[in-house]
């Protein structure tokens, strides 16, 4: 069964839209149907025709995509909907088409400010319906083993982090030009208070917990805007305090020249380590004092099932960022798909990101800008 899937944003010119619909066909669990993919009706209009899409499905409006559907027979309507504008255009579309019985994918941060992240929170809780934002790096299987092995206690007690996104894209006035990512991105209007830290550390600041399974309690940030001209931060970094008392370092930047982004984390424990970097991202390694690194690979049969499952290839075959984007739609159409059938979804399809980390990034967000306009050395991490 093919869950009916309708797109609101990413049309002709955007970026992550494509790669939604990508993740989207991998499995073959969705079939797009419909959508509302740009504020210009007719660029939506075409963005539509040139997908296939019936020019009756291909709506003016995130508004009137959601109306209209809504009136359609059970067999015919959209049952998913992706959202994939820039932040500002996040919590009006999402409450709608919760509200109005669709489950929702969303890509992050989750919304324009944390007040917002609250408000749609409760209006998940009380819709009934399931909610999946798209923490990208989250869905790689080495990632998944990593979290397992912490979980396990594999390196005990977790002492130390450091994770870091390192990009070099902004690193000139970019947003000068017709660079319509730049423009959106370091537009307060429309990306909300921070630039790099909402962009790229939010990515960061998510890994960090969800490997960890901790949370972080305080912060202290330094945060940067480097180019002359440029409304929001283009750099920072951040020492965190995680509520089992662990020390973490994270840094995020958008003028590393030559970067690109290699998403990194280390996590060392009182017994271990773990290491795991995008640019080998099938590679897990393993650290200890007392023997050497060993080298964890994505398709090896001692992995845990969480990884497995999110795997595709035999093991030496890559599976990069579309793969790991992939897996997050995968995991919520099990999910969806069981729900539907009255069944409890298994841990694994249950792996995904969703409204608690939408709101913990929101808050990450805040906190972190709050903090790097402070004088105070710590502050406490509210949500």
């Amino acid at each position: 069964m093919k869950l009916k899937l309708g797109m609101i944003g990413g049309g002709q010119g955007a970026f992550i839209g494509a790669v939604h619909r990508i993740a989207a066909r991998i499995d073959d669990d969705y079939e797009l149907v419909c959508g509302a993919f740009s504020s210009d009706p007719e660029k939506s209009k075409a963005s539509g025709i040139a997908l296939g899409l019936a020019a009756n499905r291909v709506y003016n409006s995130y508004k009137e995509l959601i109306e209209k559907e809504k009136l359609l027979p059970a067999d015919e309507r959209v049952q998913v909907i992706s959202i994939v504008t820039p932040n500002h255009v996040h919590f009006g579309p999402t409450k709608m088409a919760l509200e109005n019985g669709f489950h929702v994918i969303l890509d992050k941060p989750m919304t324009f400010s944390l007040a917002e992240a609250k408000e749609l929170e409760k209006v998940v809780k009380t819709s009934g319906k399931l909610f999946c934002l798209t923490h990208t790096y989250t869905g790689y299987p080495m990632v998944k083993e990593a979290k397992q092995l912490v979980k396990a206690g594999k390196i005990g007690k977790v002492r130390k982090i450091y994770v870091e996104y390192p990009q070099g894209w902004l690193s000139t006035y970019l947003e000068g030009s017709d660079q319509k990512q730049a423009a959106w991105r370091t537009d307060p209007s429309r990306s909300g208070i921070a630039g790099a830290m909402g962009d790229i550390g939010t990515h960061a600041f998510n890994l960090c917990e969800y490997v960890t399974g901790l949370q972080v309690t305080q912060v202290c940030a330094d945060i940067n805007i480097f180019v002359d001209g440029r409304k929001l931060d283009d750099d920072g970094a951040v020492l965190m305090k995680l509520n089992n008392g662990a020390s973490a370092v994270l840094t995020a930047t958008q003028i590393a020249n030559g970067e690109e982004n290699n998403v990194k984390i280390r996590v060392y424990g009182e017994t271990g380590g773990l290491e795991w970097e995008q640019w080998d991202a099938n590679t897990l390694k393993v650290k200890s004092n007392v023997r050497p690194t060993e080298i964890w690979r994505t398709g090896a049969g001692y992995v845990s099932s969480f990884a497995s499952h999110n795997t595709r290839t035999p093991g030496g075959h890559p599976e990069g960022y579309l793969e790991a984007f992939a897996n997050l739609y995968h995991n919520f159409a099990l999910s969806i798909k069981a729900d539907i059938e009255g069944k409890p979804a298994s841990p694994e399809a249950l792996d995904y990101p969703g409204i608690t980390d939408g709101v913990r990034g929101m808050a990450f967000i805040e906190n972190v800008i709050a903090s790097g306009k402070s004088e105070i050395k710590w502050t406490k991490f509210n949500v």
